[in-house]
């Protein structure tokens, strides 16, 4: 425990808020390759990337919206490259697999499972919209299923895996754990596995500290010595489940696409701002934040010269 190193990741913009929420949201590629490459400075060892369209925000799964900032991004930072491939819950299966499968990267985000993904509480906070596509998307949450099946999962899987991509795995509730253990019961994914527990999304486990520990419990559980384990607090508790987890031995995330704050009532400006926290919370506890290259061993990745971009 003592020489524990624990990773960063940064998840800079995502698909679940939108630009009017907050103007610190990354939007245009520049944007984006600065927030990933500010949030590696301050210590996040792996950015977690979405794209959008830079006139309007909106997500945009196209290789081509991913490619001005991956060239960035990996021409001024070591660190490691996660792409999406949960896109936005509006997406087909093929066009959120794009950039994953056509870029290559070390790390690719895979969904556990099908679910209800409520944005529209958020209506009741923001009331006002630059861009005529927010207020639809939120509320169209009321009525839509982020569509993941056993044959999309292991679509990506197959797909991303024969690239050497490793899976960012990201599990809302106790069974999507048990949809990871059944494919590696498979063989289907291979250890060590990157489970990303994610906490508060309307649709997905709660928040409460009984939510985590079951969480780990379930996990410890179903994969022993061969998952390495992070969290993602959705909201305003993102830092108090990242302080809960650091101190039962897991890795944390955070970024703009998971919170908008840094604290009671005050936003974030920017990426950089929460990994320093998530930093503080972590060396407060005596332990020391993973580099990227502390990472790539940790997750037993690929190398960021066997990516293509």
């Amino acid at each position: 425990m003592a020489n524990r190193k624990v990773v960063i990741t940064c998840a800079v913009t995502g698909a679940i808020h939108t630009p009017s929420m907050s103007p610190h949201l990354p939007v245009t590629p520049d944007e984006i390759a600065e927030a990933a490459i500010g949030a590696a400075e301050a210590g996040a060892a792996i950015v977690h990337l979405h794209a959008r369209d830079p006139k309007t925000g909106k997500p945009d799964q196209s290789p081509e919206a991913f490619e001005p900032f991956l060239k960035v991004i990996k021409q001024r930072s070591n660190c490691v490259v996660n792409l999406t491939t949960g896109g936005a819950p509006t997406m087909g299966i093929d066009e959120r697999l794009g950039p994953a499968a056509h870029f290559k990267p070390e790390v690719a985000s895979l969904n556990m499972g099908s679910m209800n993904f409520g944005l529209y509480p958020m209506l009741s906070r923001f009331k006002t919209f630059q861009h005529d596509w927010e207020q639809p998307y939120l509320e169209g949450s009321r009525d839509r299923i982020f569509k993941n099946t056993f044959a999309d999962i292991e679509h990506i899987l197959t797909t991303c895996a024969e690239n050497g991509t490793r899976f960012e795995v990201e599990c809302y509730d106790i069974g999507h754990l048990y949809t990871l253990s059944h494919f590696a019961d498979r063989g289907v994914i291979k250890p060590p596995f990157f489970v990303q527990s994610v906490f508060g999304i309307l649709g997905g486990i709660g928040q409460h500290p009984e939510d985590v520990q079951h969480m780990k419990r379930t996990a410890d559980r179903l994969f022993g010595d061969d998952y390495r384990w992070s969290v993602l607090g959705a909201g305003r508790n993102q830092m108090t489940i990242a302080a809960q987890a650091i101190a039962l031995g897991g890795n944390v995330r955070v970024g703009l696409e998971d919170s908008l704050w840094i604290g009671p009532g005050r936003m974030a400006e920017s990426n950089a701002q929460q990994v320093t926290k998530a930093r503080q919370i972590i060396e407060g506890l005596g332990l020391d934040v993973a580099s990227p290259d502390d990472a790539r061993e940790i997750l037993a990745l690929k190398g960021g010269d066997r990516v293509n971009f």
